[in-house]
């Protein structure tokens, strides 16, 4: 189910309060999700090893969650992540460089 994203195929793990943390959630809504199983883990010398790659799939299947990933947990730091603009225009400088981009290419064949 889980696909390994560390380097050589080794499955990244983090254990309940560096999930918390990360997705802005409190260590009772990540021990709940394990006791659910919607959350897969291992457990190592007594301590819980989750799956990142499954926490993260997790906190995508709701809302709330989601929200709460941008808001208090690692995404307060990500300012590409933040939209202004609540409709989301793109930029039209964008718009432009892109479309002069695409002009150019279809000039030269």
């Amino acid at each position: 189910m889980d696909q390994p994203i560390g380097p050589n195929n080794i499955p990244v793990r983090v254990n309940i309060s560096e999930a918390s943390r990360l997705f802005g959630v409190s260590n009772k809504t990540i021990r709940q999700a394990i006791k659910t199983g919607e959350i897969s883990y291992v457990v190592t010398r007594g301590r819980y090893r989750l799956n990142f790659d499954s926490v993260l799939k997790w906190s995508q299947l709701s809302t709330r969650r989601r929200n709460l990933l941008g808001t208090t947990g690692i995404g307060r730091y990500v300012d590409k992540w933040k939209i202004t603009n609540k409709k989301f225009s793109p930029n039209p400088t964008i718009l432009q460089n892109a479309n002069h981009d695409n002009k150019n290419k279809n000039n030269e064949l």
